[in-house]
């Protein structure tokens, strides 16, 4: 037992040194993508002329109906063979990533917009606001709030479906730990990648709740931690 606990130990700092920035770099890399891409056809779905609206669902389908190995390997082998046009093995990671994920938050983000009142679009309306305007004071506040957990569930998801960029010659943490694991064994090597990946969807989770405790707090859902409580509430 005190072996394995000295192979995990000297794991870890391997694994962190020779794996992590990678992962990193692709999954900060994948969820700038990932929601410019929601958000665009998320709009486009909702939002949209018909033909945005049939554009974007075709490109949510593809993305959502193919698999995300097949779209890495395409990236980065097929489209330099046919275009001559060489992303590298990060920016491969990156690019199928956040199409990738970005197809499954398109629905959060037109889900999110649906879920706000229909009267807000009305008042908007009323006031003659332009589209801008509105999406920005009114809609998009409210909207965001919502979408929030949706992402964050979605950018945890990303966080270990990083795990496959090694399939386009990334050094990431699953390719480091594969290394790891001929010298020190299986059971250290996975343990401490699994410790690894388990930190960083942590700190990622705790984010994107502080980003909604906040969101939730402009629109008034939520009370601000520096508010004093109202000491005469319920008195009689």
């Amino acid at each position: 037992m005190g072996e394995f606990f000295a192979d995990l130990a000297t794991a870890l700092p391997r694994l962190i040194q020779e794996g992590l920035a990678a992962t990193l770099i692709a999954f900060l890399g994948g969820a700038v993508v990932t929601v410019v891409v929601a958000v665009v056809l998320g709009l486009g779905l909702h939002q949209g002329p018909r033909w945005a609206q049939a554009v974007s669902r075709v490109i949510v389908e593809f993305f959502r109906g193919t698999s995300l190995v097949v779209q890495l390997f395409f990236i980065f082998y097929a489209i330099p063979t046919l275009t001559g046009v060489d992303l590298g093995s990060t920016w491969s990671a990156i690019v199928g990533l956040g199409l990738n994920y970005g197809a499954y938050g398109a629905e959060v983000v037109r889900g999110s917009l649906n879920a706000v009142p229909k009267g807000q679009w009305e008042s908007t309306t009323a006031l003659s606001m332009s589209w801008w305007t509105k999406m920005r004071r009114v809609i998009w506040p409210q909207a965001w709030a919502l979408m929030l957990p949706g992402f964050n569930n979605l950018l945890v998801m990303l966080v270990k479906g990083t795990a496959v960029v090694g399939l386009v010659l990334m050094s990431d943490l699953t390719f480091e730990a594969g290394q790891v694991r001929r010298q020190l064994g299986t059971w250290p090597a996975f343990l401490a990648v699994l410790i690894i990946y388990y930190l960083i969807a942590l700190v990622v989770s705790v984010v994107l709740r502080h980003l909604e405790k906040r969101a939730q707090q402009r629109l008034g859902l939520r009370p601000r931690a520096d508010k004093p409580a109202d000491v005469t509430a319920g008195v009689a």
